[in-house]
This record gives structure tokens, C-alpha cells and sequence, in this order.
């Protein structure tokens, strides 16, 4: 597995995956999202999500407990409505303006199956420019990368942010 930054050094900046997905998760869902965010935190990077339920609670139980920070951008005006595994929570009061923010947050997006939230979120990704790997889902959307599992997603953002991602000078 690719590493993009060894550490949090001073001058260094952690690279940020945007992972969304369904607020009511399967158990694979579930395991495939928790999965993703402990390699993500393993390999460095940081991750913005939703801040909520289902996959965002499992992408950031991942990556929290493999020693990453968590960025949850929540719907409503109170910090407390995050999920326990989130670093910063980031109460917006946009309700699901709040999408927009978590689409543009990271040069990487991966879905985890979902519904309309997560197609919002998707479609507004691909406008940007984002790159958007997909998992369970979404398959047939025109830009999007299919992911065959969840050690495949994750080596999939890592390839495409370690070339988008410059190292910044500790001078």
C-alpha cells in the first residue's frame, strides 16, 4: 500500500478523502466502509464525511481507530449530532446544502452505495472535477470508477491522489 505522507510532521498536510454513502447501512456496507477508513487512516489521510450514521460512522470508526482525523460536515446546527468517531465536526445548519461542501472538500470522492443524498453528492463531484470511485453502486454514471472492493478503493484514491497531492516544503 501506497503511504502519501509518513506522520504528521510540522509543514506537512495530511491529504483528504471524501467518503459518502448510505446514513442506513447493510452490514457489508457496514464493514466495507469501516474497512476503507482504517486504510485511509493507515496510509495517512485524512477523511471528510457527513459526520452522521450508517457508512460515515463506519468510514470514521476506521479511520479514527487506525490514527486518522475525521471531518464530519453535519446537516443541522449542533456539534453533538455527530457520530463518536469524528474528529472536527463541523455543524453547518445547511441541511443538505451541507452535500455540496462534502462533495468539494477532497479531491477524491468514494461512494459506498447510497441513495438520492449520495447522488447529489456524487453528481456534484464529477461537475467539480473530483475524482469518484464508487462501491455497490453507481456503477452506470458516466465518470465514475468502479471499485471491486474495498482494498481496491483505497488503492484506487491513493494512486490518484499521490499524483495530484505535491509535498509541501517544511522550509
Amino acid at each position: 500500500m501506497v503511504t502519501i505522507h509518513p506522520g504528521s510532521e510540522k509543514g506537512r498536510r495530511h491529504p483528504l478523502v471524501a467518503v459518502i454513502g448510505a446514513a442506513e447501512a447493510s452490514e457489508q456496507q457496514y464493514a466495507q466502509a469501516q474497512e476503507i477508513g482504517a486504510r485511509l487512516g493507515q496510509a495517512g489521510v485524512d477523511i471528510v464525511c457527513g459526520g452522521r450514521s450508517g457508512v460515515m460512522e463506519a468510514v470514521s470508526r476506521g479511520c479514527c481507530e487506525a490514527g486518522g482525523a475525521v471531518i464530519g460536515l453535519l446537516p443541522g446546527t449542533n456539534p453533538a449530532d455527530a457520530n463518536p468517531w469524528v474528529t472536527y465536526p463541523l455543524a453547518t445548519g445547511l441541511g443538505h446544502g451541507r452535500n455540496v461542501l462534502v462533495a468539494q472538500a477532497a479531491p477524491v470522492v468514494i461512494a459506498i452505495a447510497g441513495e438520492y443524498g449520495t447522488l447529489s453528492e456524487l453528481a456534484i463531484a464529477l461537475k467539480t472535477g473530483r475524482m469518484v470511485i464508487t462501491l455497490g453502486g453507481w456503477v452506470d454514471i458516466p465518470g465514475v470508477v468502479p471499485a471491486q472492493d474495498a482494498e481496491h478503493a483505497v488503492a484506487l484514491a491513493l494512486t490518484a491522489l499521490s499524483s495530484a497531492t505535491p509535498e509541501v516544503s517544511q522550509e
